[in-house]
């Protein structure tokens, strides 16, 4: 642990520098080092391999004590379990076409995790083929789906120790198989989802079968002129479902002026997907280095006393939110404030661009107050557009708004799209509506 906090103290100084206490609230080139700092190949992902989200969490104290927040838990952090599958080893596929009873002297290709296939969230551990002994994969004929003979051969088939390939569009399609034939495909070695992008994702449990999903494009280019749509693979895995896996929130409070008993709150998840194998590292710049460094703008705007409100701050930066808003629930279910006495919480999530402006979930539920922050920026134009969308569990505001707390989640619009790969990196966030995004912010909390 103390190794950590030297490593924190070092990414501080090189997050924000020496700046004086009381420096300017909003500094872009600031932003975009907190951003670059927790999307640095350091962070790991800001994920449950190699210590990711504990490396975020350290450096995000660091930050929370220098701007003076007091900590609402011991050190910041409010610490709850979590299970996470994970795949901190060797992740490698390679592709043989053309040779299927000589598969030594067919073409292949060594494909790379991350830009060409990554694992399912939920895939179990295997080693499948290997040189020169490469196991089949065959692709899954749509007619199955609709036609009794065509689902009788494949109950007939054979894995020989190797598997199947599924088009995206089709898997939501198995579970109207017979369950026989549902079964079957279980049981092989290997599955295959063909996408037409890769988008990672985390989950709590840990499937017996290797999967793998695969960019659609590549499959085809080396598949393009197998006949029975059979492939060979050589497939490693090494997966590692971790339970009650202690990871972290981080809270601190700036007292309110007058009425420090009511609070208005304001949360980004810091974690993200971490590493898939020892190469492939998911930066999370947009989602949510993004908006962890708008929450720390905000933090060192209210840290100045001319800037305090009336009402107590309390800032919230969320772990586990990529694991299913495992952090913000458990929050809920053990509240650090009165959640009855939360004025208003807005959590950011993704706000690294902004070309077309931003949305406002639960807009709709909260009209008058969506009203007043439209209003606010018909005013003075901060960002382009505001537009409103109704109740979705899709961040961490999701469980403060079943539990009666009203709030809003903001995030942007228009510009890069990339989103949980291994793209969204620091260096190609635009920022476009940061600024407005801060401004905008600002006023609506005052309008308290």
């Amino acid at each position: 642990m103390a190794g950590l906090m030297a490593t924190g103290r070092r990414w501080l100084l090189l997050g924000i520098g020496c700046l004086p206490f009381g420096a300017l609230a909003q500094d872009m080139a600031r932003a975009r080092q907190t951003i670059a700092t927790l999307a640095a190949p350091q962070m790991h992902g800001r994920g449950y391999v190699r210590g990711g989200d504990r490396r975020a969490a350290a450096y995000l104290r660091q930050r929370f004590q220098q701007l003076g927040l007091q900590p609402l838990a011991p050190d910041y952090t409010q610490s709850f379990p979590l299970d996470v599958n994970t795949f901190p080893g060797k992740l490698q596929l390679e592709l043989r076409f053309g040779m299927l009873r000589f598969p030594m002297l067919g073409r292949s290709r060594q494909l790379q995790p991350g830009k060409e296939f990554i694992a399912a969230p939920e895939s179990g551990s295997g080693k499948i083929g290997g040189p020169f002994s490469a196991a089949p994969v065959i692709r899954l004929d749509t007619l199955v789906f609709t036609d009794a003979a065509a689902q009788q051969r494949l109950l007939k088939r054979p894995w020989y120790g190797g598997g199947v390939a599924i088009r995206s569009a089709d898997v939501p399609r198995l579970a109207t198989l017979p369950l026989p034939l549902q079964q079957h495909l279980d049981s092989a070695a290997l599955r295959f989802t063909l996408v037409p992008k890769l988008t990672a994702s985390l989950a709590p449990t840990q499937a017996g079968q290797v999967r793998l999903d695969i960019l659609e494009s590549v499959w085809q280019k080396y598949a393009a002129k197998q006949d029975d749509l059979a492939a060979q693979v050589a497939v490693r895995v090494d997966a590692e479902l971790k339970h009650d896996y202690q990871t972290q929130n981080l809270i601190g409070i700036l007292p309110g002026t007058t009425q420090p008993d009511s609070f208005l709150v304001v949360t980004a998840h810091y974690d993200h997907l971490g590493t898939m194998g020892r190469r492939a590292y998911f930066p999370g710049a947009n989602d949510n280095a993004s908006g962890t460094a708008m929450l720390l703008e905000l933090a060192t705007y209210y840290a100045r006393p001319e800037n305090r409100p009336a009402y107590s701050v309390v800032f919230i930066a969320f772990g586990g939110e990529e694991a299913g808003l495992v952090g913000s629930r458990y929050f809920v279910q053990h509240p650090l404030v009165p959640l009855p006495r939360i004025r208003f919480l807005l959590n950011l999530d993704l706000l690294g661009t902004g070309e077309e402006g931003i949305t406002v979930v639960n807009g709709r539920v909260l009209p008058d107050a969506f009203q007043r922050l439209q209003q606010l920026n018909e005013a003075e134009h901060f960002v382009p557009s505001v537009a409103a969308r109704g109740k979705a569990a899709n961040s961490d505001h999701y469980y403060f708004t079943e539990s009666g707390v009203p709030a809003f989640f903001l995030y942007t619009r228009g510009g890069p799209t990339a989103y949980h790969n291994v793209h969204d990196q620091a260096a190609a966030l635009p920022l476009t509506a940061f600024s407005g995004v801060f401004r905008l912010i600002i006023r609506f909390l005052a309008s308290f």
